[in-house]
């Protein structure tokens, strides 16, 4: 990107597309898009009738330590330090996982289960476990004005996070958080109708084959769960027993490949029902549901 060429924002765009790809990228003209529009600080659809127009050295020079960022594989969006999930935009940081399109389902199914069994219910106790930047725990609060969520999480980093989301959409008055590993701060009497989690399901061999991005970036504490991918799940699965007032529901996000297991989980105690699993976009099982019928 030489400085004593003329630069206009349609060529810095086109430039850096080819070199995001040169170095990685899966998406490159996007990826471009979304860090030009955060050093303008304008929408990304407003570079569209923008193309001519002259960057100057100082936003090009802004936009280049981003570019550089990006090409050593720092995720967009903690350079951005934000994400969209479910319509809304959440802030994020190396300290929390980056909200992903396939967490919405866990949001949908919490919600549509909720509808079918405890509509008129008030008000609705639900947790949301393992938060990290709170989107589950926002998303369902915002969906639900009769519901009280408790956000949980054993990183006070990834509740910083949790509690800066909760402000930025106005739900404190429903939102709490809690510093806790799983359940374990938590009062023994303390009952819920929903609980939600997309809880650490890597196993840890497969650290190594995960891309740059997430390998090198994203909180493996958030990511790995142990060797077999099931070890968190396992003690949530156990905790809910305890947690779950007769006829809730516990909603997870799986690893895709481990359904069977997580089956053979829930089958391990016959007052589980009502298990479903529910398909991402790209038919991969992605979102076990069961109902605790104690």
């Amino acid at each position: 990107m030489s400085q004593t060429e003329t630069w206009t924002i349609g060529r810095l765009l086109t430039w850096t597309a080819d070199f995001l790809k040169r170095n990685g990228s899966e998406s490159p003209r996007l990826e471009a898009e979304v860090l030009l529009a955060h050093v303008r600080g304008c929408p990304r659809i407003a570079l569209y009738t923008a193309f001519d127009e002259l960057a100057g050295e100082e936003l090009r020079s802004a936009f280049r330590e981003l570019v550089k960022r990006r090409a050593t594989g720092m995720p967009v969006a903690y350079l951005v330090g934000y994400r969209e999930f479910y319509s809304l935009s959440f802030q994020v940081s190396p300290a929390v996982l980056i909200p992903r399109p396939e967490t919405e389902f866990v949001v949908i199914q919490s919600l549509d289960l909720l509808k079918k069994t405890h509509a008129g219910r008030s008000p609705l106790e639900i947790a949301d476990v393992g938060t990290g930047s709170g989107v589950i725990a926002v998303c369902l609060a915002r969906s639900l004005p009769n519901s009280r969520v408790t956000a949980i999480d054993r990183s006070a980093a990834a509740l910083e996070m949790a509690n800066a989301n909760v402000q930025k959409h106005g739900m404190a008055t429903q939102i709490v958080t809690l510093h806790s590993d799983l359940f374990d701060a938590l009062p023994a009497e303390r009952r819920f109708d929903l609980i939600a989690s997309n809880p650490p399901y890597v196993k840890q061999d497969e650290l190594a084959t995960l891309a740059r991005d997430v390998r090198d970036f994203e909180p493996q504490a958030a990511l790995v769960a142990g060797p077999r991918g099931l070890e968190v799940l396992e003690a949530l699965v156990r905790q809910a027993t305890t947690r779950l007032e007769p006829g809730g529901w516990l909603v997870v996000e799986i690893h895709p490949c481990l359904e069977t297991e997580v089956r053979q989980l829930f089958g391990e105690s016959c007052n589980w029902s009502s298990l479903a699993t529910t398909r991402d976009l790209a038919g991969h099982p992605r979102v076990m549901s069961a109902r605790w019928r104690a």
